[in-house]
């Protein structure tokens, strides 16, 4: 059994030892906001798979203002923490936040974007329900090579795009398995984020898969589910 409450204790920790110690200089500043972030995020997850629903709302949604705040002075193209706050709004169930940081991410991506950033501008027009968008973005990340994006992910995200209940789930479920076969964990806590965030889009577009694993709340993607504001 993991120990979901001594996860949260330690990015809480990191989180907040983190913010006392941001400094003035701009590189410095994001580098450091975005570390205060993926402790926010990691104590956001650890408390979603620990069934703590409220406490999670609000570590995820400290993850997304740092990520975006972070962005201001970080480097061309970290579009990343365009990512990680849409990922974050998402399963906080903030669908409004969603919404507004959908928009901010497509104006910051370019078309010749980074896989990174074409997943984040694909993430954002499913918040916005721009499906054609989506499709094309996810059309040019099908075609990457595995080790540039994930062929699963990719595949799944066409299948929200358009619809195909088929490809989504056997997407979600090759994205699943990856997760359980790997190792590594943003800030060391074992849940399939990626996974969670695909069903908060899937469950709205009634193509959700509800899978079952050791990697997701026992109970489902409970904060997409409770207290959104918005619709997608």
């Amino acid at each position: 059994m993991t120990d979901w409450p001594a996860h949260v204790a330690r990015e809480a920790a990191r989180y907040r030892d983190g913010l006392d110690r941001v400094p003035d200089d701009p590189d410095a500043r994001q580098k450091q906001l975005v570390r205060v972030a993926n402790a926010a995020a990691g104590a956001g997850l650890a408390s979603l798979m620990d069934g703590r629903d409220d406490a999670a709302r609000s570590w995820l949604l400290r993850a997304a203002e740092r990520y975006r705040e972070s962005y201001e002075h970080a480097p061309a193209g970290s579009f990343g923490r365009l990512l990680g706050a849409l990922k974050a709004r998402l399963l906080a169930g903030d669908l409004e936040g969603a919404r507004a940081d959908a928009g901010w991410t497509l104006g910051e991506v370019d078309p010749g974007a980074s896989p990174i950033g074409r997943y984040a501008a694909l993430l954002a027009a499913l918040v916005l329900g721009d499906e054609r968008r989506a499709g094309a973005l996810a059309a040019s990340l099908r075609a990457e090579p595995e080790e540039r994006f994930p062929r699963t992910v990719a595949e799944a995200l066409a299948g929200l795009a358009t619809a195909d209940a088929d490809l989504y789930a056997a997407g979600l479920r090759g994205t699943l398995e990856s997760f359980e076969a790997r190792e590594a964990f943003l800030e060391d806590v074992p849940v399939a984020d990626t996974v969670l965030v695909l069903e908060v889009l899937a469950r709205r577009r009634g193509l959700a898969v509800d899978p079952r694993s050791a990697l997701l709340p026992a109970s489902g993607v409970t904060t997409g589910k409770a207290g959104s504001t918005g619709t997608l």
